[in-house]
C-alpha cells in the first residue's frame, strides 16, 4: 500500500508491472549506446540455453567484488589494479546482458526482474565505492561522497520510472558504461602515469589527483540530479495542479 499526499493506493500486481523497467521508456542517450546495445544483442544470441539472467545479475555483483578486491590490493602493489579493471568488465558483461537475454529469449519479468536487477545494483556500487576508498587512489571519504551521488541519481531513475514511465539509464552523453570505462582509465594512469604520487594540501587535509578528479565526478552527479529535479518539478506541478477540495459538512 503505498501513501500519497491525498489518499492511498493500494499496488495491485497489475500496477506493479508498469512501475518495472521492462515497461517503462528507456532514456539512453549516452555515446556509447547504439554500439553496445548492437553487441549485447549480439551475444545474448549466442548464450548457452543454460546461462540465466540471474545468473549474469549474480555474475555483475562477482564483477564488483573482484573489481573492489583489486582496488584494495593495489596498497601492496598498485599492478593489482589490472584485477580492479577486469573486475569492471566482469561486472559490465553481467550487469548490462541480463535484461538483453531475457528480451532476446521473450522471457521478461518486469515485476521480479525489476527487484533483482536494482536491489543488486545497489549492493554493487557499495562494493565498488568501498573498495575505491579503501585503495590507495581515493580518500574513503571522497569515495563515499561519489557513492551517495550515484545513488541519489539511482533512486530519482526509480522515482522517475513509477511516476512518467521513463526509466533513465543514462544523463547526457554519460552511463554506466561510460562510468565503467573512466574507471579503468583512472586505473590505467595510476599505474602508467606517474601520477599516483601528486598530492595536494588543503586546511590541512591530504588529496590526491584523483582525489580531485573524483570530487569533479561527485559534484557532476549531484548537478545532473538537481537539473533533473528542477526540470521534472516544473512539468510535474503542472500535471498535478493543486485541487480546491471543498470540506464536507
Amino acid at each position: 500500500m503505498c501513501y500519497s499526499r491525498n489518499k492511498t493506493v493500494t499496488l495491485r500486481p497489475e500496477n506493479l508491472t508498469e512501475m518495472g523497467k521492462e515497461n517503462s521508456e528507456r532514456i539512453q542517450t549516452s555515446l556509447l549506446n547504439a554500439a553496445e546495445k548492437r553487441a549485447l544483442v549480439w551475444m545474448a544470441g549466442r548464450m548457452p540455453a543454460w546461462v540465466t539472467s540471474d545468473m549474469l545479475t549474480f555474475l555483475g555483483v562477482v564483477g564488483a567484488a573482484i573489481c573492489a578486491l583489486g582496488f584494495i590490493l593495489a596498497a601492496t602493489d598498485r599492478n593489482w589494479l589490472w584485477l580492479s579493471s577486469a573486475g569492471l568488465v566482469v561486472n559490465w558483461f553481467g550487469d548490462s546482458l541480463d535484461g538483453t537475454l531475457a528480451r532476446v529469449r521473450n522471457a521478461q519479468r518486469p515485476v521480479y526482474g525489476f527487484f533483482i536487477d536494482h536491489t543488486l545494483d545497489a549492493v554493487t556500487i557499495c562494493i565498488m565505492c568501498v573498495g575505491a576508498g579503501l585503495s590507495p587512489m581515493m580518500r574513503l571519504d571522497v569515495a563515499l561522497l561519489v557513492l551517495a551521488g550515484y545513488l541519489s541519481l539511482s533512486i530519482y531513475t526509480y522515482i522517475g520510472a513509477i511516476l512518467k514511465g521513463e526509466f533513465r539509464l543514462t544523463y547526457g552523453c554519460f552511463g554506466p558504461t561510460e562510468f565503467r570505462l573512466v574507471v579503468i582509465l583512472v586505473n590505467t594512469l595510476y599505474m602508467y602515469a606517474g601520477l599516483a604520487d601528486c598530492r595536494y594540501q588543503l586546511h590541512g587535509f591530504a588529496f590526491g589527483l584523483f582525489d580531485v578528479v573524483s570530487l569533479a565526478v561527485a559534484v557532476l552527479l549531484f548537478v545532473f540530479y538537481f537539473a533533473q529535479f528542477f526540470k521534472d518539478k516544473k512539468v510535474l506541478a503542472e500535471k498535478d495542479p493543486i485541487k480546491n477540495v471543498k470540506s464536507e459538512k
